[in-house]
């Protein structure tokens, strides 16, 4: 099956499974309190957060066709899906170098370019858009952080509630795991991983779930410490229920305020890793850190190429401040003890 196809089918997956938890949200006013006090005490990062999402899924539905335009002569180019991202923009919107944003003579040498005026952010080394090159590296930070948290999530619950609830060998068996992982510079590890693994989205994004896990595994085994001791899960166990429905029905719920608050701000690490990795190489192709590592000897041009690394870095950190400005307003809502009037 083609990528394209896998990843407008798992567009459609995700919008069924957001569809059927927003109608079953709608029916618990808790839900519906938690979306609302978000909104009202962070619109912005809300709303910026909204569009980020849009253009990731937008970036991620394509298909073949829908132009008779061979983009700079390749024939085959024609015949390779576009996102619908990409079919904002004409089908050979290049330019033969560097352009500066909205100019309409090249950077170099003053030649006319093709598209005068309409490259927003300018163009890159190789003559392509900055502007839409910037929005399909939503879709591959989105990417990062979202199957990279699906990894992380269920071996720290793994990890954390069997030691927080059994305790003693499986404690320290859990313990010693996670004291070794910590014990490695993250870094280090992060690329041994990538080499060994191999440099594909898939690849990488296993590589930064399986070291970015133990903090999260930690705070859970801390919680099912505190949570085993209390009084209703003492009455589950002395009227006969076994240890997975206890940690299914009584940990797991209360535990996944941790869950959330710490997945939403590992999200912004995980997207970060990423652009250390790109610039040293080994990083996802079309991300923002690529960009960022192609443009770094840009600014010892003369005159300056700026726009490139701009673009990214903004891009970059808009993210990553939207997605960490709702995690500091839900751990507010979550955690009634920083709760603010």
């Amino acid at each position: 099956m083609s990528p394209h196809v896998l990843s407008n089918l798992a567009v459609l997956l995700l919008a069924a499974g957001i569809a059927t938890a927003a109608w079953a949200a709608r029916r618990q006013p808790w839900w519906r309190g938690l979306v609302r006090d978000l909104v009202r005490r962070r619109p912005v990062a809300a709303l910026a957060l909204a569009a980020y999402l849009l253009v990731g899924v937008l970036d991620s539905i394509a298909w073949v066709g829908g132009t008779t335009v061979a983009p700079r002569g390749d024939l085959v180019a024609q015949y390779e899906p576009r996102s619908i991202i990409d079919r904002f923009f004409p089908a050979d919107f290049r330019e033969n170098s560097y352009s500066a944003p909205l100019a309409d003579r090249e950077f170099y040498g003053g030649a006319p370019l093709r598209f005068p005026g309409r490259h927003l952010l300018g163009t890159d080394i190789l003559g392509r858009d900055v502007l839409l090159q910037t929005l399909k590296g939503v879709r591959v930070a989105l990417l990062i952080g979202g199957v990279a948290g699906l990894i992380v999530i269920p071996l720290a619950l793994l990890a954390g509630m069997s030691a927080g609830y059994f305790g003693g060998r499986v404690d320290d068996a859990v313990s010693f795991v996670v004291a070794t992982l910590s014990s490695i510079p993250t870094l280090l590890f992060l690329i041994a991983l990538v080499m060994a693994l191999g440099r594909g989205t898939l690849q990488v994004c296993l590589a930064l779930g399986i070291t970015s896990w133990v903090g999260m595994a930690r705070l859970v085994r801390g919680e099912t410490l505190k949570l085993r001791e209390l009084d209703y899960v003492a009455a589950a166990r002395a009227l006969g229920a076994g240890h997975a429905r206890i940690l299914r029905a009584h940990v797991l719920p209360n535990v996944m305020h941790l869950v959330v608050i710490t997945f939403v701000l590992l999200f912004s690490r995980l997207v970060l890793s990423e652009a250390v990795l790109s610039w040293l190489g080994i990083g996802i192709v079309g991300s923002w850190g690529q960009m960022i590592d192609q443009a770094r000897d840009e600014l010892a041009r003369d005159p300056v190429v700026w726009w490139n690394l701009s673009a990214a870095a903004a891009a970059l950190f808009g993210l990553v401040l939207s997605v960490n400005v709702l995690g500091d307003a839900l751990r507010d809502v979550l955690d009634p003890r920083t709760l603010r009037q």
